[in-house]
């Protein structure tokens, strides 16, 4: 059960060195909190001195792990599918890494103590619980892996009903370790067990999300079913156990990763909607820029989700700036085809005007004034002048998300991110440029928000 710990596929070579981190981490925090301890307890000078330049050495090093346990977090290409795409990465959560515990001996003694019965006649049962376990620290990322961390979640359940009475710990002490700062949490609580497998049920959602390939339909389904039931089982572990120590299990961080996790289904609805072509057609060009609008609305709350006390500090600083990135590039994208439909389509005799007007009229939230949906529908002139507004807006929105991908080192390096930012700010610069002419300084009007739907 589980996979190979020892295979060198991209995502295990990252889980490994996250484990590795981890323990880096771990010896770290010890350090310091001895070091703060004497400090506490001396009055020596000279030894606070040293114990001061101790203490600025450790909290160094905890920042460089702490920075490269951030740099797994967005190794994001890792975890995309591996056929030639042109798509925007998804954002994976990485599994939660855990120590090893022995069951054996607390289980056996309570089996004598509280049923009267010899322990070690149910030591394959106690063996095949802690195999499962040792197996769930490396699932499959497809559907028998998310069995299995069920299925071990289950037995869980079975177990603190039988042997882990509320009355009374049992010596089992579970570690885990925080998925965002490396910080081990050290519990004989059960409910930190299952909180943890529920995180990682969580995870490796996401991980089967970004992994489906968006160049199909079915792919994309599965990539928004994926992300549904991530934020769902986020949702549940948000809910259900609200004092979990660990950092990354906190309702704030929790409430980000829904969020996220929802932003990213939306992404997908949007990309199969895209995916036989866009039509340059009236209405099929209004249905989408509604829907691309409110992808770009949803990332801009998960943007400001991200950028709020407490979450701010530990949440990846390049997945801030990715969801910022998104949220202009759709925001851009939503001011193109508004502006498509307004240069590339003239009102004909046998057009529908009422339909054509509704429609319109619901892409904004205010139209500018002396500004007539139906005269602008019916005016070449002015077509073209609320078009190219809607085009200088696009191309402002394409180039904040060039300007702050540049920003972000880890981003920068990916180069299919750089390929699509790049492909859509030229096509908008075309299609303005198609536009251009002389009088153009006469028509500098506003673009309008976008209503999103």
């Amino acid at each position: 059960q589980g996979c190979n710990p020892l295979a060198e596929t991209g995502r295990s070579k990252l889980q490994n060195q996250r484990a590795v981190l981890n323990q880096q981490i771990l010896r770290a925090v010890r350090m310091r909190a001895g070091a703060e301890n004497l400090l506490r307890a001396t009055t020596n000078n000279k030894v606070r001195e040293q114990v001061l330049l101790e203490l600025s050495f450790v909290n160094s090093d905890l920042q460089i792990l702490k920075e490269e346990l951030e740099g797994l977090n967005i190794s994001v290409e890792v975890y995309q599918n591996t056929e030639e795409t042109f798509s925007i990465p998804l954002v994976p959560l990485g599994l939660k890494e855990t120590k090893e515990v022995d069951f054996t001996l607390p289980l056996k003694d309570f089996i004598l103590e509280h049923y009267s019965e010899d322990g070690s006649e149910y030591e394959d049962e106690i063996a095949d619980l802690m195999d499962l376990r040792q197996a769930c620290r490396t699932p499959s990322r497809d559907e028998a892996g998310i069995e299995m961390l069920m299925s071990y979640f289950l037995q869980l359940g079975y177990v603190e009903n039988r042997f882990f009475p509320p009355t009374r710990h049992m010596g089992v002490l579970f570690t885990w370790y925080d998925s965002f700062t490396g910080v081990p949490v050290c519990q004989q609580n059960l409910l930190l067990e299952k909180a943890s497998v529920l995180f990682n049920i969580g995870a490796l959602y996401t991980q089967i999300g970004t992994r489906c390939n968006r160049q199909m339909q079915t792919g994309l389904e599965n990539a928004v079913d994926a992300f549904q039931r991530a934020a769902g089982v986020l949702s549940y572990l948000k809910e259900t156990y609200t004092h979990t120590p660990s950092y990354d299990m906190s309702p704030a961080m929790l409430n980000v990763l829904v969020k996220m996790m929802l932003a990213q289904a939306r992404e997908c609805v949007f990309e199969q909607m895209g995916l036989p072509g866009i039509r340059n057609e009236f209405f099929t060009l209004v249905k989408m820029t509604q829907e691309v609008a409110k992808v770009g609305e949803v990332y801009t709350l998960v943007n400001a989700a991200m950028n709020q006390e407490p979450v701010k500090e530990n949440v990846p600083y390049s997945w801030s700036k990715l969801a910022q990135i998104k949220s202009d590039h759709y925001k851009a994208l939503a001011h193109y085809f508004i502006a498509t439909i307004l240069c590339d389509h003239e009102l004909q005799s046998g057009d529908d005007e009422d339909q054509q007007e509704k429609a319109f009229s619901q892409l904004y939230d205010y139209v500018p004034e002396g500004v007539m949906v139906l005269t602008v529908l019916k005016d070449k002139v002015q077509r073209k002048q609320l078009g190219k507004a809607h085009l200088r807006k696009a191309i402002v929105y394409h180039e904040e998300a060039l300007r702050v991908c540049g920003l972000c080192k880890k981003l920068r390096n990916i180069d299919v991110l750089q390929k699509v930012l790049t492909a859509a700010h030229k096509r908008s610069l075309l299609k303005y440029a198609q536009q251009e002419t002389e009088d153009d300084f006469l028509s500098l009007i506003q673009a309008p928000n976008i209503l999103r739907k």
